[in-house]
């Protein structure tokens, strides 16, 4: 009797890929259709990301959410040259990077279709949608 050889169960495994709750619905089903949301507190004025029930400034709970123009600068990133998580393994190198969006919060990302040496920091870059996930990279005519 011969077996198939059996297959590594975390390669069927995607840890690049969101698992939507009932709260973060919102705004990854307006992520697979092009869009970068942010929530906005309407007590203190002031937007945050990561998305939260409740402002992490003042606490409010008075918060909505708004429409994020996909514009940022560079704040910090990382070139990446091993991970063996898929799918990432096969992306290698690629970049981990920080970003400073135009409407004030901070948002972890990855930077994509970019030259790591041209990176500098305070450089432009503008949201992209891979599999309804939001990416930067650099813009067009941008270095």
């Amino acid at each position: 009797m011969t077996r198939e050889p059996r297959s590594d169960p975390r390669s069927e495994l995607r840890f690049d890929l969101p698992e939507p709750d009932a709260f973060t619905r919102t705004y990854w089903d307006a992520a697979g259709q092009g869009r970068l949301l942010i929530r906005h507190c309407a007590d203190c004025g002031r937007p945050h990301h990561y998305p939260r029930e409740f402002c992490p400034h003042c606490w409010s709970e008075n918060v909505t959410w708004e429409t994020a123009s996909g514009r940022a600068t560079l704040y910090t990133w990382s070139v990446v040259h091993r991970n063996d998580l898929p799918p990432f393994g096969r992306r290698v190198p690629y970049v981990a990077a920080v970003v400073d969006l135009a409407e004030g919060p901070r948002m972890m990302t990855e930077l994509v279709d970019s030259d790591p040496a041209a990176l500098r920091a305070g450089t432009p870059v503008e949201a992209v949608f891979r599999e309804g996930v939001p990416v930067f990279r650099l813009p067009p005519g941008g270095k």
